[in-house]
C-alpha cells in the first residue's frame, strides 16, 4: 500500500483517509508520511540531503507539520514523491497550502536548530499514474538555498550503485513499527537493491500492486522487517553514496516477501530533463 500519514492529518481527515488505506489490498492513490521499520537513530548531519516536508496547517504543529521525506539534488531542488503532493493527501491544492516548507538540519523535528525554508514553486511529473503509482516524483523550488554540502549527487542509468545485492539506505521520520509509532527524530535501515524478478514477483498486479522495472527499484531485507513505512513518503534511498530511490509505495512494512517499492532516480532524472 502507498506510504500514508494518517496520524498527521487533521482528525477528520485523517478518520476519512484511514477507512480508504487501512486494509492492505488494492494500493489506492499513494499518500504522505512513512517511518523507517527496523532502523536506527541517526544524525542529520551526517546526511544532511534529507529534509522532512512540512505543513503545520494541513497537519498539526504535532512533528512539526511533518508528512513526507524529501532529498536535496541542488542548493533550490528538492526531490519527493508525487503522491505527497496530491490534493487528497493535503486537503487542499498545493497553492492553497501556504505554509508548505522543507524542514533541514534538524535531527528532532520540533526541536532547535536547523532551518526551515519556505516552497517557493513545485512541479509534479506530468506522466505521474497515481492508479498505478509509476512516474511517482515532484521538485520543490526552494525559496533561498541550502548550503552545497547539503546536496547528494544523483546515480545515473548504468550506475553500479543499481546493482541486485548493493548495501543501501532508506532515510526517514516515519513509522517506526508499522502499528502508528511515529519517529521525532530522523531514522535509517540499510536494506538491499532486490533484482528486478524478485520485485515483480512480489508484486506482479492485481490487489498488491505491479512493480514496473522501467521506473522502479524495489529493495529491503528478503526475511522482512527493514523497511520504510507510513510517513517516509518522498524519502531518500542511497547506495554508494549516490541517491538511487525515492520512498513510493509497498504492501505492509518489513513484511517477508513484500519490500519496498521506490522511484528509480535514472528514470527521474529522465523526467526532470523533460520539464518545461
Amino acid at each position: 500500500m502507498p506510504r500514508v500519514p494518517v496520524r498527521a492529518l487533521p482528525t477528520a481527515f485523517a478518520l476519512a483517509l484511514a477507512a480508504a488505506v487501512i486494509p492492505l489490498g488494492p494500493p489506492p492513490p499513494a499518500a504522505a508520511d512513512s517511518i523507517i521499520v527496523g532502523g536506527r537513530p541517526v544524525a542529520v548531519a551526517d546526511s544532511p540531503w534529507t529534509v522532512a516536508l512540512s505543513s503545520r496547517d494541513r497537519f498539526g504543529g504535532t512533528r512539526a507539520g511533518q508528512f513526507c521525506g524529501g532529498v536535496a539534488i541542488a542548493p533550490t531542488e528538492v526531490l519527493t514523491a508525487a503522491h505527497c503532493l496530491r490534493e487528497d493527501v493535503l486537503g487542499a491544492a498545493v497553492p492553497e497550502v501556504r505554509d508548505l516548507r522543507i524542514i533541514a538540519g534538524r535531527d528532532e523535528l520540533s526541536g532547535p536548530g536547523g532551518q526551515e525554508i519556505p516552497v517557493r514553486s513545485t512541479w509534479v511529473n506530468p506522466d505521474y499514474d497515481p492508479g498505478t503509482n509509476a512516474g511517482d516524483l515532484a521538485v520543490l523550488t526552494l525559496d533561498r538555498a541550502l548550503p552545497q554540502s547539503s546536496v547528494i549527487p544523483m546515480a545515473g542509468a548504468g550506475s553500479a550503485a543499481y546493482e541486485p545485492g548493493t548495501a543501501a539506505t532508506v532515510y526517514g521520520w516515519g513509522d517506526t513499527t508499522g502499528y502508528g509509532a511515529y519517529a521525532s527524530g530522523l531514522r535509517a535501515a540499510t536494506v538491499q537493491v532486490l533484482p528486478d524478478d524478485d520485485c515483480v514477483r512480489a508484486y506482479p498486479g492485481g490487489t498488491q500492486g505491479a512493480y514496473d522495472a522501467s521506473s522502479m527499484l524495489c529493495a529491503g531485507d528478503t526475511a522482512g522487517g527493514r523497511d520504510a513505512c507510513q510517513g517516509d513518503s518522498g524519502g531518500p534511498l542511497v547506495a554508494r553514496g549516490r541517491l538511487v530511490g525515492l520512498v513510493s509505495w509497498g504492501s505492509g512494512c518489513g513484511s517477508p516477501g513484500s519490500p519496498g517499492v521506490y522511484t528509480r532516480i535514472s528514470s527521474a532524472i529522465r523526467w526532470m530533463e523533460g520539464r518545461s
